[in-house]
This record gives structure tokens, sequence and C-alpha cells, in this order.
């Protein structure tokens, strides 16, 4: 199934005393960026499993993960460090016995003096203690961002698929009407030398015209720009149906490239207004093409 680049997934947990979100989001980009933040400090070993996990799944487009951690404390997670706060103390009722002042009845104001209180848990060893819960909820994240990419994907195929056949149904004007071209300009060269030879217009042979025609249905002959169009227009269905295990995007914006080369080397052959219609109007609809492609994995 073709896959959108653009996506957006979120997941949340709850495992003893911590709370996890996961949001992913994912946006367009030639090839894969993976960006990790966390509002808490995240060993490499853990932001590599997390990049590990997104790059089994994506294979092209700018995927910006966030991770929120709210652990609540526990009671063993902070020591005060008593010496310290005994110092503090003596220091400031020295000091406000010097000025004549009272000195502090508690010890709360203190509390928050640096030294005081320490974090006893190991950063390093907590990730590593949630690190099962957190890829589980990144796992879950992911499915979320991948089912909302192939919802997109299968869209854009559709859409995709319906412009196919638009080329298609104007190319099969274009062919209809490139014979017509040749005879046009072989009457219209026949009448234009006729009046310039006026009565000698009897000295003018059918098979000078005709020669000068063969040689215009020569340089105009745009039947293989044609058959090579189709045959791309073909090539695309073709992935549309089957992505394969490749990257498609990258395959479909090489034919939609190709299309355009023989889309303009039309344009550039036909001397005829209604045939350079029906080429603005497959230009205009490769470039639909080249909007959507682009947002192909």
């Amino acid at each position: 199934m073709l896959s959108s680049m653009t996506g957006f997934g979120e997941a949340r947990l709850q495992k003893d005393d911590t709370s996890f979100r996961v949001e992913i989001r994912a946006v367009n980009n030639r090839f894969l960026k993976v960006l990790i933040r966390c509002n808490e400090g995240l060993p490499a070993a853990v932001e590599s499993a997390i990049e590990n996990l997104v790059r089994k799944q994506i294979r092209r487009g700018t995927v910006q993960v966030t991770l929120f951690l709210d652990r609540h404390p526990r009671p063993g997670d902070y020591r005060i460090n008593s010496q310290v706060l005994l110092g503090y103390y003596r220091q400031v009722e020295a000091a406000a016995l010097n000025a004549g002042l009272t000195p502090p009845s508690g010890i709360e104001p203190f509390l928050m003096l640096p030294g005081i209180v320490s974090e006893l848990v190991d950063p390093s060893a907590y990730v590593a203690e949630i690190l099962p819960s957190l890829l589980t909820v990144v796992t879950e994240a992911l499915e979320q961002l991948q089912a909302m990419r192939i919802r997109e994907g299968h869209a854009m195929a559709a859409d995709m698929r319906a412009t196919c056949l638009r080329i298609y149904s104007l190319s099969e004007e274009v062919e209809q009407r490139a014979p017509l071209v040749v005879e046009n300009y072989r009457q219209r060269l026949q009448e234009r030398m006729a009046r310039l030879l006026g009565e000698a217009a009897g000295v003018l042979k059918a098979e000078d015209i005709l020669k000068e025609a063969g040689l215009f249905a020569e340089r105009a002959d745009i039947s293989e720009e044609i058959v090579r169009l189709r045959s791309h227009i073909q090539q695309f269905l073709s992935v549309l149906e089957e992505p394969g295990d490749e990257t498609p995007g990258r395959r479909l914006e090489f034919l939609t490239q190709e299309m355009f080369r023989e889309i303009n080397t039309m344009g550039a052959k036909a001397n005829d207004a209604e045939i350079s219609r029906c080429v603005v109007d497959m230009k205009t609809q490769v470039e639909r093409l080249r909007e959507m492609v682009q947002n192909v994995e």
C-alpha cells in the first residue's frame, strides 16, 4: 500500500509511578531524518533504540519523536544533608545575633539552599529501568502514525490514478489530431503557393507539395513520444498498485520527470493550436502528479 510521508501519532501509558506520553510527527524529506526530544535527559543507547524502531517502519521523511516523562517522586529519592544544614543554621544564627536580630526558628528557609537536598536517583539507571515501557509507547505511537500515513497514501493513490487516466485521455486526443495537422499543412502550403505564383500556379507540381508535406510530417511526428508517455503512465499505475519494498516515491518522481519530458517534446514538435491546448493540459496534470509524489514515501 502506498504511504504518505506526513502524519501524526500519539500514545500514552501509566506504568507504576511514571506517566509516558509520546508524540510522533512526520513531514516531507527526500531522505530519512529522525529527531528525538525528551523533557528528561536520554542516554545515547536509549536514543539509538528509539531511532532503530523508527527506521524499521519508515523509509523517508523527517520524523520528530517527542517524549514526555512524568515520574512521581518516591520517599527514598532525596536525602537531606544534616551537616550542611546545621552549618548554614549556625552561620545565620551567629550573623543574626551580631546584628541584634532574632535568629530563625525553623529550617524551612534553609531547604532551598545549595547542598541541602540531594537527589539519589541516577537518571541513567532510571531511564534504563523504564526503557521497555518507553519502547512500548513509542511503538504504539508509530502504529498510529503509520495508520494515518497509509490512509493518506490511499487517498493520494486514488487521486493520482484519476490524473494518470486524464493524461492518457489527452494523449488519445493528440493521437487523433496529429494526422490532421499534416493534411492541414499540405492544404495551407498549396493555397499559399498558388497565391504567390498566381497565374503560374499550373507549373506547381503535386509531388513538390507532397514532398514538402512529407518533410513536415517527419519533423512533426510525435508518435514515439505518445508511445513513451503511455508507457510511463502504465509504469506509474503499476507502482500505485504494487509499490514494492523499495521507496516508491523516488520511482514515481522519475516517471513524472519522464512524462513531462515527452509532453514537452510533443509541444515543441506539434505546430497546431489544438495539440498545444492538450499539451498545456497534460503539463498541468503532470504538475499535479509531481506535487503529490513529493509526499509519497
